[in-house]
């Protein structure tokens, strides 16, 4: 990754003339309750994203000022209604990937992009890390025609920062399906296990340092 890639998202930012996009708190330290039986705001837009396990995009998406629900889920496939165990058989066409519900008047979907770039490889195909398989696949899920000139402009943008080509599969949504229940809050709620200290953690700390102010 090229040593000008905070410089870039810096403009990037700066050009859109937005406020910080994560709050004083670090990410690292700030617990994030989501009452997800709680009623959303009109006017609320959706991004589908997926960089890897979704477990590592729901804790840093959920810090993101503006971000107001982060759902871990698949989609990409063509098996309706797959179960966790389904997708990581590599079966199913499906990623696994989060919905994001956020409020367009504090944060923009290029921005929610920008965020992309940082928390995870592009480059890699079908992989993030220890994480192999079509289901750890890059992937942005469109909804619409604003969304899919974003997407590509913000591919096209982020491509330079990068050694290798990025990867990234561009689609529209068809389905979001949500995971299973255990799956949701993963890192709030299991903080002490090995995968949230040694993968996830890291990953909030790269985002942190390249974003927050804390």
């Amino acid at each position: 990754m090229k040593a000008n890639r905070h410089a870039s998202l810096a403009l990037c930012l700066a050009a859109m003339a937005v406020s910080p996009l994560i709050p004083a708190q670090t990410m690292q330290t700030r617990t994030v309750t989501i009452d997800r039986s709680a009623e959303l705001p009109a006017n609320t837009a959706r991004a589908v994203l997926g960089g890897g396990c979704f477990w590592c995009l729901e804790a840093i998406f959920a810090r993101i000022d503006g971000v107001l629900r982060v759902t871990s889920g698949f989609a990409g496939g063509d098996k309706p209604d797959p179960t966790y165990r389904e997708v990581v058989s590599g079966d199913t066409g499906h990623a696994e990937v989060v919905e994001i519900i956020f409020d367009p008047a504090k944060v923009a979907y290029e921005e929610l992009l920008e965020v992309f770039w940082l928390a995870h490889d592009p480059t890699t195909l079908n992989r993030q890390g220890p994480d192999i398989g079509t289901q750890y696949r890059s992937i942005i899920l469109y909804g619409g025609e604003t969304q899919k000139s974003a997407a590509h402009a913000s591919v096209a943008s982020a491509a330079p920062r990068f050694k290798d080509p990025i990867v990234t599969e561009l689609k529209p949504l068809e389905t979001f399906y949500p995971a299973e229940d255990y799956h949701q809050d993963y890192f709030e709620n299991n903080r002490r296990q090995p995968y949230c200290r040694y993968v996830i953690l890291p990953k909030l700390e790269k985002v942190h340092s390249k974003l927050g102010d804390g």
